[in-house]
């Protein structure tokens, strides 16, 4: 069976800079009926765990180390056995969360993760955070970008540890580069198309956030 996206949706809290703020999380599953990736462990390992429903979980891939989107990583990883992977330049954000719990494997531009028959190519995305990344998965036809690109524009770069140009430099290297029809599949709400997107750089360099 081919692999395929599940989607889960947990609420929390995001808090960073002395701020809080309360968050859905987009959480997805990849895969077919044995194993499975999960991208971004967000605010409820119980209910990941239940969505797997008994499939092997190869990794739990972070997008980036905000706390919203790593909450619940280390009781997912202590319940399935499957280890954490996470950029090295998003450390500093992970230690901010989980200080005595180091993630697992690192990812680098370009690495390939490989489930039911499916490969994930990560993109080294930078600006919302320096180790955030987006996972292209061209058989799914399918990009999950985290909190880099959304339906009608970039992630917010306002906080600590984010870079407005960087993240505009990002998304227009590696992300518009993908073929139009490339669903975006985002870390909180709607999803979306890279053709959706593509057209409205100039406006979001001009908006300048």
């Amino acid at each position: 069976m081919a692999a395929r996206i599940d989607h889960l949706v947990t609420s929390g809290t995001f808090a960073l800079d002395g701020g809080e703020w309360d968050v859905d999380n987009n959480v997805w599953i990849v895969g077919d009926d044995t194993e499975a990736i999960v991208i971004d462990a967000a605010h409820d390992a119980s209910a990941i765990e239940n969505a797997l429903n008994g499939r092997t979980l190869r990794a739990i891939v972070c997008t980036h180390a905000h706390n919203d989107h790593i909450d619940a990583a280390p009781a997912l990883a202590d319940a399935t056995g499957a280890p954490i992977l996470l950029h090295p330049d998003d450390l500093p954000l992970w230690r901010m969360t989980h200080p005595d719990r180091a993630p697992d494997g690192e990812l680098t531009d370009g690495r390939e993760l490989e489930v039911a028959g499916t490969t994930l190519r990560v993109l080294h995305t930078p600006g919302h955070a320096p180790g955030a990344v987006c996972l292209y998965a061209p058989e799914l036809a399918t990009v999950f970008t985290g909190d880099t690109l959304f339906q009608g524009g970039p992630g917010a770069t306002g906080r600590s540890f984010s870079h407005f140009p960087t993240i505009i430099e990002s998304i227009r290297e590696k992300l518009l580069a993908l073929p139009p029809e490339t669903s975006v599949r985002t870390g909180h709400g709607d999803s979306t198309a890279i053709g959706e997107e593509a057209p409205h750089l100039d406006e979001w360099i001009a908006r300048g956030h």
